[in-house]
């Protein structure tokens, strides 16, 4: 009697809290997810199986892939379940950032050697206002799940907001299992909800300094703590080249077809999903300081950190008001 008391004692113990973790690389990049559970829920290949899903729709890097499709296509595509919603969250944020935000900028990005096929040289002046012809977002059209081009040159890049869709993606994956506390990271772009467990602490997430310069003598620039919403980084300082003596980052205007040329350096935007601060943080490089310190300011669901170039050439950084309360949590 006493044995079997024992053991249906041990039987119904409480199982505690474990912290699990997983990491691999994806998209050309790596990823880290970090969640608290009483049992493991979520395995590598789970996560694994996702990203290939989401490579099959979004990425330019795969042949086969529906972005690709659509490109290749002489009038467009039937949306697949991956790329409606990014389609969609892509024209609304085009409306929201007056056009600054244009998945249609593809053929520039090609042609200032930033796409699949790299290029030996900039494109002229004329190859440039050529190519505008194609960019804008007035030539596509999403009926229902149909995606419309209506000239045959247009191409779509949705660099600037399938990582962040991926992120979302993940923490989806995770919720459905049952998890409420944890971190998921894909290429630099994060997302949290809930807190460390048993002990209830937030999460702290850093924010890098510019590659480029020694602001602020430390890796990180700033660590704010979170326990809900997502965190993205854009900068001129992550892909570029020199040429002719002129930094060329990959982040083109749309509205110029000229790259990022303006005394940002980098924006970090917060947001309550990954989807919306990825789109949005391009578009506040591209739109300088001051316009988008105030277009931040005016939107209710956005919090930005920007570090930027001042006349004389040093470093400096601000932030929105909302992004100061993440600071001080």
């Amino acid at each position: 009697m006493i044995i079997l008391i024992l053991i249906g004692l041990t039987s119904h113990r409480p199982k505690e809290w474990k912290r699990y973790s997983i990491a691999s690389k994806a998209q050309g990049t790596t990823y880290s997810i970090v969640y608290y559970e009483k049992d493991s829920v979520i395995t590598k290949e789970m996560i694994a199986q996702k990203l290939i899903k989401l490579d099959s729709s979004l990425s330019l890097y795969k042949t086969y892939s529906h972005i690709n499709q659509f490109n290749n296509s002489e009038k467009g595509i039937i949306l697949d379940n991956s790329l409606f919603p990014v389609i969609k969250k892509s024209i609304e944020t085009f409306k929201e950032t007056n056009g600054l935000f244009d998945i249609t900028v593809y053929p520039l990005v090609e042609a200032w050697g930033f796409g699949v096929k790299k290029t030996a040289s900039e494109p002229d002046s004329s190859t440039i206002s050529l190519l505008q012809d194609c960019i804008g977002n007035n030539l596509i059209e999403l009926k229902g799940n149909y995606l419309y081009k209506k000239k045959p040159c247009v191409k779509i890049d949705l660099d600037g907001i399938a990582q962040g869709y991926s992120v979302d993606e993940l923490a989806d994956l995770l919720e459905k299992h049952g998890v409420e506390n944890y971190v998921v990271e894909l290429g630099g772009e994060i997302r949290v909800q809930g807190r460390k467990q048993p002990d209830g602490e937030k999460f702290k997430i850093g924010i890098e300094s510019p590659a480029e310069d020694t602001f602020g003598q430390n890796p990180l620039q700033k660590i704010i703590t979170l326990d809900k919403g997502a965190i993205t980084t854009s900068g001129s300082y992550r892909k570029f080249y020199e040429s002719k003596g002129k930094k060329i980052t990959h982040l083109i205007n749309p509205k110029t077809g000229y790259p990022h040329n303006n005394e940002l350096i980098s924006v970090t935007v917060f947001a309550n999903d990954a989807i919306t601060a990825d789109a949005y943080d391009n578009a506040l490089m591209l739109m300088g300081l001051k316009q988008a310190l105030a277009f931040v300011e005016n939107k209710k669901n956005l919090a930005a950190y920007f570090i930027y170039r001042k006349k004389d050439g040093t470093i400096a950084d601000t932030s929105s008001t909302a992004f100061l309360k993440l600071k001080n949590q």
